[in-house]
Order: structure tokens, then sequence, then C-alpha cells
């Protein structure tokens, strides 16, 4: 009998695009195989998947982005049992020496998943971690959006003839909203500047009020996923639902990703890293991580050290040992990060059960 020939063990990177996915695939010594560019449909991942398996067994495939351009591809490939893992942009010098070009990145990207090099487990985006996402999405573009209807508006009232910015300065936001959709210009002599102005702030202040509406509306939705989804975490001090929500975000559906406390800390930006030079002996936070994470961090601790006692005697006994305040609100991030931490496990455990 002839024995079974065993498929050749095989690594492939993926460099994700828009409308296209150029992906690369090289043996376990490192020699390239083929590199080939798909679509970035259904039947684009298809075909993908098939072209792989036609070269061996695939021990990973590893995606740059998969989390934007790279998601569809990799909750496809996850479907189908393929081991999937994040691998990090290729570094300027290997772009300065070998140049750039998609073939190039899909190779770059195989052989990262070869030597293991700075790989990490993708979010999966397939639970109620996502639906939070997608609705802080919408609500901080409305936000956004209605912050700059806003400033027009203001910025056009310094502007505004005399009679009107009269009428119009010195009341708050919602009264000013009132009073500039209560304005009744005169569109048959719009070559006139104050009616050509009433006409411009009626349609600022109602899209920013429709805006403000919006968000109010979502906010409403995401407070009560978020509570759904991590109690625990929305009971902790200083946590509201933008703030708990960035944190669920970031960690994502699968929080089995990160090991440690310590990798939680990193990924927020929150993990200490040695300052020191000379006689001067410090620490400081890296500048890495997910910065939306860390501000949420930033935000909570503020807050805390506003309403908690607790924490306004902790930065009173360190004012006395000479830390500063920037140094003060590093440690309290820090700490703060180890109690998100367990009650996000504890939630998440809650979820799985």
């Amino acid at each position: 009998m002839t024995p079974k020939r065993t498929p050749p063990r095989i690594y492939c990177g993926v460099d994700a695009h828009a409308d296209t996915h150029h992906a690369a695939v090289i043996t376990d010594t490192g020699i390239l195989i083929e590199s080939r560019q798909f679509d970035t449909t259904t039947d684009g991942y298809r075909e993908l998947h098939t072209w792989i398996l036609g070269h061996g067994a695939p021990i990973a495939v590893g995606i740059e982005g998969t989390a934007s351009y790279g998601a569809g591809l990799t909750r496809h490939l996850r479907s189908r049992a393929v081991a999937v893992v994040e691998v990090p942009r290729p570094n300027r010098k290997l772009r300065r020496n070998v140049g750039n070009s998609d073939p190039i990145d899909a190779e770059a990207a195989a052989r990262a998943v070869l030597a293991r090099n700075q790989l990490s487990e993708p979010k999966h985006g397939d639970g109620p971690i996502e639906a939070i996402r997608a609705l802080r999405v919408a609500r901080s573009s409305a936000v956004k959006a209605a912050t700059a209807s806003m400033n027009a508006v203001r910025s056009m009232i310094v502007t505004a003839p005399e009679t009107l910015r009269t009428h119009l300065r010195g009341r708050t936001t919602t009264a000013l909203l009132d009073a500039c959709i209560a304005l009744e210009p005169d569109l048959g002599a719009l070559t006139d500047p104050t009616n050509a102005t009433i006409v411009a702030l009626r349609s600022l202040a109602g899209r920013c009020r429709e805006l403000r509406r919006e968000a109010n509306e979502l906010k409403k939705y995401l407070t009560a996923l978020v509570k759904q989804s991590a109690p625990r975490t929305s009971e902790i001090l200083g946590l509201g639902p933008d703030t708990a929500a960035a944190l669920l975000v970031t960690v994502g559906d699968n929080p089995d990703r990160l090991r440690s406390e310590s990798s939680f800390a990193h990924l927020c930006g929150v993990a200490p890293i040695p300052a020191s030079s000379g006689k001067t002996t410090r620490h400081r936070l890296h500048r890495g991580g997910d910065r939306r994470a860390n501000q949420a961090l930033h935000t909570a601790v503020v807050v805390r050290l506003k309403y908690s006692d607790e924490a306004r005697a902790y930065a009173n006994r360190r004012t006395a040992e000479g830390k500063s305040m920037p140094e003060i609100l590093r440690c309290q991030k820090r700490y703060l990060a180890r109690e998100v931490f367990s009650a996000l496990r504890a939630d998440y455990g809650a979820l799985t059960a």
C-alpha cells in the first residue's frame, strides 16, 4: 500500500484593503510558494480559503487590520476553524530596503506569523461588545457633528448684524437654539445680510437640535446595553456609560486574549516602564496602547479624585511624599486598570455562562 501523504505545513499572510486582499503563502522553512489577489466579497473569501488549502495545511493566517479592512475575512476564516492572528504593520526599515507593495506586505505578514513576531489574537466581533461599539461610533459621530454645528452658530452670531447679535447674545445653549429656530426671515429679500444670516442660523440650530436628540437617544440604548453586558464594570466609581463602553470595546468579545492584568494595563497604555537617568529614579507610562481606553481611565480617575474620599486621601499622601499630580494620576490609572480588569473578567464569565 502507498502511505497517505501528509499535506505540507504552511503559513499565510494577508494585506487587507477595502476592495481587495492580497495573500501570500510560505512554507514552514520560509520559502515563498505563491501570492495572489482576491476580492473582498463572500465569493472572494471562499476562493482565498480554498486557495490556501490547495497549498497545504495552514498553521495560521496573519492578517493586517483584523478589526478594519480584514474584519470580514477574519470572521469567514474563523467560521472555517482556521487560526487567525493579527500581525503588525511592516516596519519602516523593511519598507525602505525592499519597497512597499501589496505582495511585499502580504509576504511580510506571512513571515511575521512564521517568526511569531508581535502577534496578537484578533477580536471576534460577534457578540454584545460589537453591538456596543456600533452604538458608540454612531453616538460619537452625532456628538461631534452637534458640537460643530453649535460652534458655527456662535461664530456666526459674532459677525451677525448688530440687531440680530443683540437679540441672541448672552443666552444659554438651549435658549439660543430655541431663539434661532424661532427667527422668521424674509425669503424674498435674501440679498439683505440679516435675512440670509437668519436662514443660516435656523438651519444650523435645527441641525444641532436634531443631532443632540439623536445623541441622547443613542446614549439611552448604549447605557442599557452596557449595564446588561457588564453590570459589575458599570458600578465602578468614576465609570459612566461612555467610559465603560470604551473599555469594553478595547477588550472585545473575547477577553481570554488578555492573559493577565498586566497585559490589560499595557493595552490601555497605563503600564509603567523605567524612565530613570543618572541619579533620578522614576517610571512613566508607555505611550502605546489604545488611546481611547487610556482616555477613559484618565477621565474616571479625575472623577474619583473629585468625588472619592479615598482617592483624595491617596493623592494627599503621595503629594506629601513629593510626587507630582501627573505621577499620582499615573499611579491611580494603574490601580483603576486592576480593578476594571477584575470586574471585566467577572462580567465576561457571567456573560459566557
